[in-house]
């Protein structure tokens, strides 16, 4: 019966999770597409055979595919569904059908459709925010020191109960979430701004992996803190019903805050100040999800949902053929030269990319399995 309830918890949320993500940036490239003229073939969530299909009257099939780990949206003239359009025969297609060809279309066509992908990533995530302030108003919690942790970085620091946390490497903290971000980004060591009875306080700490559960429910997890705690006593509720503006102010912030906190993440791994070990895929991505969905409400998860798009975006703004972000650079580069790039060039570019990508998805996917050994062991 309990492997009937995991399937529950965490494989069901993941593919409903990766199916509303998949279908909102495969969306984003195929609604620009129809607008800017180009036929689409098809539109799938999932890769392989086909479990369900159905054609609408522009020719499109829509499908749900077997392998549900992604998706695509295939252009007419695409050799296949990464989109290859290095070599299109235009002797199969009518007159009429290349003109509605993704391989005919002018760089700056090509370019809107792809940046369109990540867009509407981030677009969803906005809406999502956006709907969590507007209706339900945001839970603020003031960054002021409740208590610390017994024999944690914070307590070797001295901190005590009603410190107030000014700043964090730097950073100007307005609310509790503020001090979680910046910890949880730091590399080793996490300098403080402390105010204590009018006075202004440097403290230097170093990062610990301590357990830390959302309540009581939750299996402890390791987590990098300093080991100390808000009081529920002081949590602020904020509403911003019908306040419009308001809402839309707050969204766009925490956009910037997740997009700004991932790219130092990303930054500090690849300078060496982070462990790579914290290169999650697939299976942490499955992971999280149940975690959320069997301890935590509906908007836990939906708001999961949108730092995953988020995140989804960001990755797929990178400049690595095959994604994204790498078709956006050769076309950017086409509408400069006013010429298209050699078949070849990009060609041995997709290779590249593809061998990068799938070297990432073989690190990542590893990291995940000596990750849950661990959490199973402990």
């Amino acid at each position: 019966m309990e492997w009937l309830l995991n399937i529950v918890y965490y494989i069901v949320p993941f593919l409903i999770l990766l199916g509303v993500l998949v279908f909102v940036h495969e969306f984003g490239h195929f609604i620009v597409a129809r607008k800017l003229g180009v036929s689409v073939s098809a539109f799938s969530i999932g890769f392989g055979k086909d479990l369900w299909s159905t054609t609408d009257k522009q020719g499109t099939v829509w499908k749900i595919s077997a392998i549900p780990l992604g998706g695509y949206c295939q252009f007419l003239g695409d050799a296949d569904e990464a989109s290859t359009t290095a070599e299109v025969d235009l002797s199969k297609y009518t007159e009429e059908e290349q003109k509605h060809l993704f391989a005919t279309q002018k760089p700056i066509k090509k370019l809107a459709i792809a940046i369109a992908g990540p867009l509407f990533n981030y677009l969803f995530a906005f809406m999502v925010f956006f709907c969590l302030f507007f209706f339900i108003g945001s839970y603020d919690i003031p960054p002021i020191v409740s208590g610390v942790v017994e024999n944690s970085p914070a307590q070797r620091a001295g901190i005590q109960a009603d410190d107030k946390v000014l700043e964090v490497n730097g950073k100007k903290i307005i609310e509790w979430a503020d001090i979680s971000r910046e910890v949880s980004i730091a590399p080793e060591t996490v300098e403080l701004l402390i105010e204590r009875n009018g006075e202004k306080i440097k403290l230097t700490l170093k990062t610990e992996a301590m357990d830390y559960a959302f309540d009581e429910t939750e299996k402890p997890l390791k987590r990098k803190m300093i080991g100390i705690k808000g009081e529920a006593k002081r949590f602020k509720v904020t509403k911003d019903n019908f306040n419009f503006v308001s809402s839309v102010k707050k969204s766009a912030l925490e956009i910037y805050n997740v997009t700004e906190m991932s790219l130092r993440g990303i930054g500090q791994i690849i300078t060496g100040q982070r462990s790579g070990d914290e290169v999650g895929g697939i299976i942490r991505i499955a992971e999280m999800s149940g975690d959320i969905s069997k301890s935590r409400g509906f908007w836990d998860f939906i708001s999961f949902m949108a730092l995953l798009s988020i995140n989804l975006g960001l990755i797929n703004l990178f400049p690595i053929p095959l994604l994204d972000g790498g078709h956006v650079v050769i076309y950017l580069l086409e509408i400069i030269s006013r010429r298209e790039l050699n078949a070849k060039i990009k060609d041995a570019l997709l290779k590249i990319g593809l061998g990068f990508i799938l070297f990432l998805m073989v690190f990542a996917t590893w990291n995940d399995i000596k990750h849950l050994i661990t959490r199973w062991f402990e």
